[in-house]
């Protein structure tokens, strides 16, 4: 069959995103890998399944799939797309959207220009809950990579993330601890690494290796973990602009048991259709 997607982006993080209402396929990891791959398929970060919901309280079900074919929890960046994406396909004239994602409810809120809210829910700092192992919930964690020492933050934002605060983001060694962190034993589903440089307290650099796909130009629940842990250890204000590779994404959380909420923009890069 000719299966029909639209090749989407949030500042640069990149996806396919395929309508599983309208169409009917199962989709498997091997279909994942080909669609991703930028030499003999679309290319993407991520594959993006819109489905019909199980919840009857909710609109749509939201489905993640990294480009090495694991099924994923969350996604920031591709919830936007996902917003845009279902109102452009007509399969809803809705402002605000809810979804469910095997981490959660979430709630998207469409704005001009084609930005879209996130509400992507509250963080997860309990170490079972990451997962990560631990012995106790900290503030910060070290953590033995390549023989040093690392003082990083870790926590769920639906999706579990390891932050480090780096003095440059520009000439961190993503390209070497990012798989080291990312496979460490301590992460028991692997985790997603930011390195993050304060510049002012309302404004980030970031770079972000994510699990099972490499570093990318953005990612949206990365873009959270480091805002949060920021804020936790009191060198931000809840409030913050984040600069990645790939463009900006605000970010802001009141602490504690509120949600995190991010805004950014999405766009569309062509639609097409592949035989699959």
């Amino acid at each position: 069959m000719h299966l029909q997607f639209t090749k989407m982006h949030g500042n640069g993080n990149d996806f396919v995103v395929i309508d599983l209402i309208s169409q009917h396929y199962r989709l498997r990891a091997q279909d994942v890998r080909r669609l991703a791959d930028r030499h003999y398929g679309v290319g993407c970060d991520q594959v993006l399944v819109v489905e019909a919901p199980k919840n009857p309280n909710v609109d749509f079900r939201y489905r993640i799939y990294n480009a090495d074919g694991e099924e994923v929890e969350q996604c920031g960046n591709g919830a936007r797309c996902f917003a845009r994406f279902v109102r452009d396909k007509k399969l809803t004239g809705k402002r605000v959207i809810k979804v469910e994602t095997s981490a959660g409810v979430i709630e998207l809120r469409v704005h001009a220009n084609h930005e879209v809210e996130v509400n992507m829910g509250s963080p997860e700092f309990e170490p079972s809950k990451i997962p990560m192992v631990a012995s106790a919930r900290a503030q910060s964690y070290s953590l033995l990579v390549a023989g040093q020492e690392l003082e990083i933050g870790a926590l769920s934002i639906g999706n579990p993330h390891a932050v480090l605060r780096v003095p440059d983001a520009r000439q961190a060694d993503v390209e070497q601890l990012g798989p080291l962190i990312e496979t460490h034993s301590n992460f028991p589903q692997r985790v997603n690494a930011g390195f993050m440089q304060i510049v002012a307290d309302n404004k980030i650099q970031l770079r972000v290796y994510e699990r099972g796909v490499g570093e990318t130009l953005a990612c949206g629940t990365g873009a959270c973990a480091a805002v949060v842990y920021g804020i936790s250890r009191g060198w931000l204000r809840d409030s913050v602009t984040v600069a990645l590779p790939g463009g900006k994404i605000s970010v802001s959380w009141a602490g504690e048991g509120h949600p995190v909420i991010m805004i950014g923009p999405t766009a569309v890069v062509f639609d097409g259709a592949i035989k699959i």
